[in-house]
């Protein structure tokens, strides 16, 4: 029999708490420790679910050395420094997304696990619907996609920080759109131009809507539209999908089963798993690549092209033309190169004969 993986959590907030009823619901894992700067709200987070035996801790120094892995997920402005401690330390890490806020800082992430030769997989977890599944299957038979549309349209009234971002649909929301998008095309986006806007009637002092046409590299269009402030007839939290091919036409409500048809008429059916979904099943991939040295989807090499996209989407919302991909990255790496200063990880970085190739883009 197999042993459960040993896992180290960092972060013990909400999103902590969900990971914790997640690792508490599979067998293939057993927490082997807590870590958060509040040691009273990690006691109280590992109490309530069931892990009063499980060691507390301010920080992964502390617990590193009981653990097979890490799970981070702290606040995203924390992941470089508590992922890469892990790393360097010798922990293969599941990252909670977004990887981190600026691709500048992924691409010291990406440095991190070259340097440490451990697995950086970020959990993208709207990857993991049985539905998602399903649809790329429609999309697989209908053949290449001229068209890809998403409608994220909700009203929700957080409070606190992301009312006051410049940007939080694009920054706080739309990477889930832009990196699913991904999966289903089945290649890399080139360039994206991007018209961001705060209706009048708007709770937040940023641009809560914004419109976005990304061109990827085998001419399929990807189009987004959404709004943080569209109150009445919302969507899915995953949003609205269409795809136009030459085979016929697939919709997902991103909630229920996909709908397909083919240009014939006939319907394409959805052929729906009984796979782990959302975060266990990012949590299923991550032990799986663990146990077999395998890559898995969004390994963070992979996992920088979506950071990239939403960067790109704010750049060109903010100076009114479309934005290449690769200028986005090519700019990060310059600043990587100029502002990361741990040893082992600015010779990582100074020996890509080439960025974009490092992440899959050339």
């Amino acid at each position: 029999m197999t042993e459960p993986v040993r896992l180290l959590q960092a972060g013990a907030g909400g999103m902590g708490r969900a990971w914790l009823r997640t690792i508490a619901a599979d067998p293939d894992v057993e927490l082997a420790g807590l870590v958060d700067l509040d040691v009273e709200v990690a006691r109280a987070a590992a109490d309530e679910h069931g892990f009063r035996d499980v060691p507390v801790a301010a920080s992964i120094d502390e617990l590193a050395g009981a653990a097979d892995a890490l799970i981070d997920v702290t606040v995203p402005a924390a992941h470089p420094k508590v992922s890469v401690d892990a790393l360097l330390r010798g922990l293969p890490v599941l990252c909670e997304k977004p990887l981190a806020e600026t691709v500048r800082e992924c691409l010291g992430m990406v440095a991190a696990a070259e340097v440490s030769g451990k697995l950086l997989m970020v959990s993208q977890s709207r990857r993991y619907f049985r539905a998602v599944t399903a649809f790329q299957r429609q999309l697989a038979e209908l053949g290449p996609i001229g068209t890809l549309t998403c409608e994220f349209y909700k009203a929700p009234h957080f409070s606190g920080f992301r009312e006051r971002m410049a940007e939080p649909l694009l920054v706080d929301m739309a990477i889930h759109q832009f990196d699913l998008s991904r999966k289903l095309i089945g290649a890399e986006p080139v360039s994206v131009y991007c018209d961001s806007y705060n209706p009048s009637w708007s709770w937040f002092d940023g641009n809560a809507a914004a419109s976005a046409i990304f061109t990827y590299t085998d001419g399929t269009r990807f189009a987004f539209s959404g709004s943080w402030c569209a109150a009445g007839l919302e969507t899915s939290w995953n949003g609205r999908w269409r795809a136009s091919t030459p085979g016929g036409t697939a919709t997902w409500d991103g909630d229920n089963a996909p709908i397909a048809a083919l240009s014939s008429g006939e319907d394409l059916p959805a052929v729906m798993t009984d796979d782990p979904e959302e975060i266990a099943g990012s949590l299923t991939e991550f032990v799986n690549a663990v146990r077999t040295s395998t890559t898995p989807q969004s390994e963070v090499h992979a996992n920088v092209v979506s950071i990239a996209m939403v960067e790109a989407a704010v750049r060109s919302a903010r100076a009114g033309v479309p934005v290449q991909i690769a200028d986005v990255i090519t700019d990060a790496y310059a600043e990587a190169l100029e502002t990361i200063t741990t040893p082992s990880l600015q010779a990582a970085l100074a020996a890509w004969p080439n960025p974009l190739k490092a992440v899959g883009l050339d």
